[in-house]
Parts: structure tokens; sequence; C-alpha cells
């Protein structure tokens, strides 16, 4: 079954990008109007963020996050077989910021959210710096796509953690120097050992885990911000949010990340991953509130 997948994948990434871009289009139809994604979830999500908003405003910030969802499919289809020079010249951003610290012997981890399009920024960061870049992978329940999804994630060199053994994976890595890469918005897997923060007015829970480890080995922590300024062309924007974390607690590096998350989300609604059930869980009396 992979080798048919794969095999069928790769036939569609030789399509030319502005003809990928017409099928994204239409899937997006398809998608948005007839099978109808996950669209419960988006605008339930957009309500709790932007109660201010009018229904219509809302439904057009959906709209464009469909089509840039899509996009961000064919976009990953594009890794397959085109080469890194391809994605290096769509992929811009203020590497420098970023490789500074090696010069000065520190590790970094890059603190960012579900914003499209990480894919492309996975292959071209290990491309464009001169760490080992790590990045933690959550496998996927299909074999023949999570075979896909790691093949395509590591072959710029970036080494793939498993996050369901997240300790024993990064051990090789502990006294290296590296650039670990978290996407760090992730709805906690285990509730009872988050912390709850105010994230668009509602008490949202959060992994503490990679402030603890930023803490714990002392790296840099930089946030990342990836904008789309126009269709197939990125650029991140990575800003340093502390130099010494151990100068810092678990609480204060998880809350200025959340405000950080919240700002970049409200400058560019539509680049957020709104179909994940970001609010599944809810605040009860007793849970522990990090801010």
């Amino acid at each position: 079954m992979y080798y048919i997948v794969y095999g069928f994948l790769y036939l569609c990434s030789l399509l030319p990008l502005p003809v990928l871009y017409l099928l994204s289009d239409f899937f997006y139809t398809v998608v948005y109007y007839l099978i109808g994604y996950r669209k419960k979830v988006v605008m339930q999500n957009l309500a709790i963020a932007f109660p201010e908003k009018t229904l219509s405003e809302r439904e057009r910030i959906a709209k464009n996050f469909y089509h840039k969802f899509i996009d961000s499919f064919v976009e990953t289809v594009k890794l397959l077989s085109a080469p890194d020079s391809f994605f290096e010249k769509r992929f811009t951003g203020n590497w420098e910021l970023v490789d500074q610290y090696y010069e000065q012997g520190r590790s970094v981890q890059l603190h960012l959210g579900h914003n499209f399009n990480w894919e492309w920024g996975n292959v071209v960061l290990a491309k464009r710096v001169r760490y080992q870049v790590l990045g933690v992978y959550m496998p996927i329940s299909s074999k023949p796509l999570d075979r896909i999804f790691r093949k395509l994630r590591s072959r710029s060199g970036t080494v793939m953690l498993d996050a369901h053994h997240m300790a024993r994976a990064f051990l090789p890595f502990a006294d290296k120097q590296y650039c670990l890469g978290l996407v760090a918005d992730q709805s906690p897997g285990k509730v009872h050992k988050a912390k709850w923060f105010n994230f668009f007015n509602k008490k949202t829970a959060f992994t503490i885990g990679p402030a603890k480890n930023a803490i714990r080995n002392d790296t840099v922590v930089i946030f990342a911000f990836i904008a789309r300024p126009k269709r197939g062309h990125y650029k991140v924007t990575f800003s340093v949010a502390t130099e010494q974390p151990q100068h810092t607690t678990e609480n204060e590096l998880t809350s200025t990340f959340v405000r950080y998350l919240q700002n970049v989300i409200t400058s560019n609604p539509d680049m957020w991953l709104w179909s994940h059930r970001r609010w599944k869980h809810e605040w009860k009396e007793g849970d522990v509130m990090g801010d």
C-alpha cells in the first residue's frame, strides 16, 4: 500500500505548482461547500477567538483558512519531487538570528504554532541554519502516510523524535548543539499535567514541556511565525523570547508564548489551523492556572 500511495503522490508532485493550485481550488470547493470538513469545529473556534466579529466576518476568515489549508496539502505533495532550491527561494526568513547562537556554542528551541506552511519551513530551516535540526513527531495512524511524512520531514537532515518517547529519543543530542523545533500550541495529551492560561479570553490548557525543557537544558528560546506574502511564498520571522531561560519560570515562559501566539493569530487569523480542537478541554475547579 505504501508504494501505491507514494507512487500516486509522487506523480502528482511532478505537476507545476500553478496546476497543483488549480487542483487546490477545486478541492477547496468540495471540502468547504460539499463535505464541510470540520466546519462546525472551525466556526466554533472562531466564535471563541473573535466574539466581537460578525458571523459574515468569521465566515470570511474560515473561507480564507480553508483555501490555505488545502494549499498546504498540495504544497506538501510538492516536497516529494522538487529540489531543495525550489523551496529555498520561496521560503525566506531572518535565519541569521538563529545562527548567531551557534557561534556562541548555544543550542536553541523554536516555539511556533500550527500556522502554514510548517512542512516547507522544516525543510528550508535544516538547509539554512548550521545546527542539527530536531523535530518532534507525532506518529500518524495510517502506516503508509506515516512513512511518507517521516520521509518528507527528514529529507533535508532533520532528525525526527517520536513524541511518545521524547525523553529517550532526545538523549543522543543532549550534549550537542541543536535547534529543536516545537509546535508549542498542541492541545496537551495529558491534561492533568497541563497548566491553564487565558488564551483569547478563555481558560486554555497548554503543555509546559517546551518551557521545562528550555530551562533544564539552558537553551535559547526563539518564537517563530510564518507569514504568506503571496500564494506559494512564505516568510518566517524569528524573535528572541529569552536568552536566559534559567532566569525565568515554566509558567512565565509559557505565558509569554501564549500572549505571542494570540497576537500573531489576531494579526493573521487565516494562517492558523482552526480545524484542530484547541478548546476540547474545559477548565474545572482545581485545575492549575499558569498565569
